[in-house]
């Protein structure tokens, strides 16, 4: 099935004045005035990923084509449980119609930025749901849509599938009205996606009907605007993202807490904060969750020649954050690398009051809370507006919004 972009942001890395990919070895780093020298393995990964995002360019396989196969899902089979459940407060089940993902964030976390593969979806997702949630119903917990992929892209809006999703789970409230389970979207979604209508019903329509059920939390990044636009292909400016987050208030939808990741280390200044957390302010966010861009060598490759074709002096800093080999050994899954954890500290605790200036709070995953012994004291599992890890909150159990 063809699809028609919802959003389609230009230029693309393909047409790029002036750019093209190439090999990066390590003197080309210390050209650029990177001042560290990565370890043999580091260095032949971050060469192999420089091959491969030549590779993906020439042939014009970086960025998803606008296509999805479309088939059914075993009803067998059973929702996975979210990563780090295992560690918080209240059990999280996946929803996961669509394998792959329009957006094409290069920076990706489930893909590591290669999207070669055509997107596929799974037409009768809600005849899996359903029995499930009716399952599930006297325990405590949130269905994440969607952990692994954007929940509300073109796969999901123009089969129907979104839809059908949010209806299963307003079927599943009138049959349980007291039912525990909860919705939880995380969505880099802007107000097209939110007024997407199938038979005159739109995505909103279908939220309002879930309000105090469900939260819709805003996925926003902090990196240079003339960078997003290449990493982040198919998604919405972050004025639409701010205007679709304003449109669940309005309607009495909880949505004022965002995902802010990943976070380019190289970026960040004292403007920079105050301007971000200034516009959380100002489109009622009082929560966040941080995280930094967290990558394999393969792919900081082609992440940090994008940012050197724009400005040189952050792809070396950048280069010099993740490729120390003393900070090798701070790794999340499949080899990616985060900031080296006193500098991650430093900017956690600049963040915590940068967000108190104006009223927010922050919350933080699991993962991240383990890697930097982040103490309890420091930020707690349930923070004062009722927040944890990603951003659930706590009082959708305790009382309606």
């Amino acid at each position: 099935m063809e699809l028609t972009p919802i959003y389609d942001n230009q230029p693309d890395i393909y047409t790029l004045k002036g750019f093209a990919p190439r090999m990066m070895r390590t003197k080309d780093l210390r050209a650029l005035g990177v001042s560290v020298t990565p370890d043999e393995a580091t260095m032949d990964l971050f060469t192999a990923g420089c091959r491969s995002f030549m590779a993906r360019w020439e042939a014009r396989t970086a960025i998803p084509r606008p296509r999805v196969d479309l088939g059914p899902i075993d009803l067998g089979n059973d929702l996975e449980i979210h990563n780090y459940t295992s560690h918080c407060p209240t059990l999280t089940y996946e929803v996961s119609p669509v394998q792959g993902c329009q957006v094409g964030c290069l920076y990706c976390l489930v893909t590591d930025g290669v999207h070669e593969h055509t997107l596929s979806a799974y037409e009768n997702y809600d005849q899996l749901l359903a029995p499930i949630l009716e399952k599930h119903r006297h325990e405590e917990h949130y269905y994440y849509y969607s952990a692994k992929t954007e929940a509300l892209q073109e796969p999901t809006l123009q089969t129907g599938i979104a839809h059908r999703i949010l209806n299963t789970f307003i079927r599943h409230y009138e049959r349980y009205p007291d039912s525990k389970a909860r919705l939880f979207i995380a969505s880099k979604a802007g107000i097209k996606h939110l007024m997407y209508a199938r038979d005159g019903v739109r995505i909103i329509d279908l939220f309002e009907q879930l309000k105090g059920k469900m939260q819709f939390n805003t996925s926003i990044s902090i990196m240079p605007d003339s960078l997003r636009l290449l990493l982040e292909p198919f998604a919405a400016p972050v004025p639409e993202r701010m205007a679709a987050v304003r449109a669940c208030q309005e309607r009495g939808i909880l949505s004022e807490s965002a995902l802010v990741q990943p976070i380019f280390p190289s970026y960040l200044n004292d403007e920079v904060m105050s301007e971000f957390f200034g516009r959380l302010h100002r489109n009622g966010i009082v929560n966040f969750k941080p995280e930094f861009l967290t990558v394999s060598p393969a792919t900081l490759a082609w992440i940090g020649q994008l940012l050197e074709h724009f400005d040189p002096d952050q792809a070396r800093r950048l280069y010099t954050l993740y490729l120390a080999p003393e900070n090798q050994d701070h790794k999340k899954q499949r080899q990616r690398t985060a900031p080296e954890r006193d500098f991650c500290m430093e900017q956690f605790k600049r963040f915590q009051q940068a967000g108190r200036d104006y009223g927010i709070s922050m919350s933080i995953c699991y993962w991240v809370r383990k890697a930097l012994n982040i103490d309890i004291d420091m930020i707690p599992i349930i923070n004062e507006n009722g927040y944890q890890c990603l951003g659930y909150q706590r009082k959708l159990f305790d009382s309606p919004f």
